[in-house]
């Protein structure tokens, strides 16, 4: 049941990357018990969309278990600090202060449980002059230097969906940091703060390209090899409207896409690396793709060394041969989804539900978590539940 089985994780609800961070340890085998709200529905993309409680398609909220809690009573924050009493790691999504202010802040949790690991996520971090600023994955990346590189020359940055600060520069980093925490804690047996700001995790993320930049190897946008500007390291349209992604950043590699191509030029050769003469191969190269559809460009390039892959959408790939052969989606109750990563020899991750609705597991939640029937019906009475 996956590597982390046996660790109980509390996850406050919350959206993005508290969720992502809850499904990665609950996708690894943990525990994941959380503590959800009812909140009034609001419209997204045209459709109604509860970011807290959207059922089935709240992938994020996979392999979990869901509890309502009133933390605005005083028997909500009692029955709360009862589950962290039996928690190994809680994940807290809120603003500097909002634990605390509620009765449920790391003093009074570690003093309950000093074996808990207490991972707060936000993002600008704990402290600072922007630790209560509201912001997005937008402004967490930009302010990290992370944003400014991405996208086409001449154009504003391209804003990176929420890959780059939300999920990368902070679900992953908080569950690495929790898993970290875990494995500390079990040779001292105490727990500890983490403290994960999503602008210093995107930060991170571009560590080479900072390294790269204090070298004087990386250039202004669209001349280097790896940010859309060189003519062997793009994305081409076909025939049909499709696309394809091309990566031949090494010489060997190049030099069969140019043969595959049927392009015979000394001149993209020698000059390969002259960013001066890139818009120009790249024309070129436009031109070459626009001659076959995208199917037939994978019939001639995929699975060479020409670094070539399909841009394929949300439908497509999971049907791709190579998904389909590695099992790298699953369907639950419906809904195609990517499956958990990465993969382990032994101890394989398995999703163990569906997503839950809000408050779906009260009961037989509680129960696993050492309440007895009284209590839950005290809890209920008395609107903590």
């Amino acid at each position: 049941m996956g590597p982390l089985n046996g660790v109980k994780v509390v996850e406050f609800a919350g959206i993005g990357p508290g969720p992502m961070c809850g499904m990665m340890l609950a996708d690894m085998g943990a525990t994941v018990l959380r503590i959800d709200r009812k909140i009034p529905v609001t419209h997204y993309a045209g459709q109604a969309w509860d970011s807290y409680n959207p059922g089935r398609y709240g992938v994020l909220n996979r392999g979990k278990q869901s509890v309502t809690l009133n933390l605005k009573t005083a028997d909500g924050v009692a029955a709360a600090l009862r589950l962290l009493d039996g928690a190994d790691a809680l994940i807290d999504p809120f603003r500097p202060g909002v634990m605390e202010k509620l009765g449920l802040g790391p003093d009074v949790c570690l003093a309950r449980n000093p074996r808990l690991i207490f991972g707060r996520m936000t993002g600008f971090g704990q402290s600072g002059p922007l630790a209560q600023a509201a912001g997005h994955d937008l402004n967490y990346i930009g302010l990290s230097g992370a944003l400014h590189v991405i996208g086409r020359p001449g154009e504003p940055p391209a804003p990176p969906l929420a890959y780059v600060g939300d999920f990368g520069g902070g679900a992953c980093m908080l569950a690495f940091g929790i898993a970290c925490a875990l494995f500390e804690a079990r040779g001292s047996g105490h727990g500890q703060v983490i403290d994960a700001a999503m602008t210093e995790g995107s930060g991170l993320l571009a560590s080479m390209m900072y390294g790269m930049y204090a070298q004087g190897a990386w250039q202004p946008k669209g001349r280097n090899r790896i940010d859309g500007g060189a003519h062997f390291y793009d994305v081409y349209a076909c025939s049909d409207g499709q696309y394809v992604t091309i990566a031949a950043a090494e010489p060997q590699f190049y030099a069969e896409l140019l043969q595959r191509m049927g392009l015979d030029d000394p001149a993209l050769v020698d000059e390969r690396m002259n960013p001066d003469r890139w818009p120009e191969f790249k024309a070129r190269f436009a031109a070459v793709f626009r001659t076959r559809t995208r199917e037939e460009w994978s019939r001639l390039l995929e699975g060479t060394d020409v670094c070539y892959a399909p841009m394929l959408d949300f439908t497509d790939a999971p049907r791709h041969p190579h998904s389909v052969a590695r099992g790298a989606f699953i369907e639950i109750d419906g809904v195609v989804q990517p499956a958990p990563t990465p993969r382990f020899s032994r101890t394989a991750p398995e999703v163990r539900n569906r997503p839950p609705l809000a408050g779906e597991d009260n009961r037989k939640a509680l129960l696993a978590w050492g309440f007895s029937a009284g209590d839950i019906d005290a809890l209920a009475a008395s609107g903590a539940l």
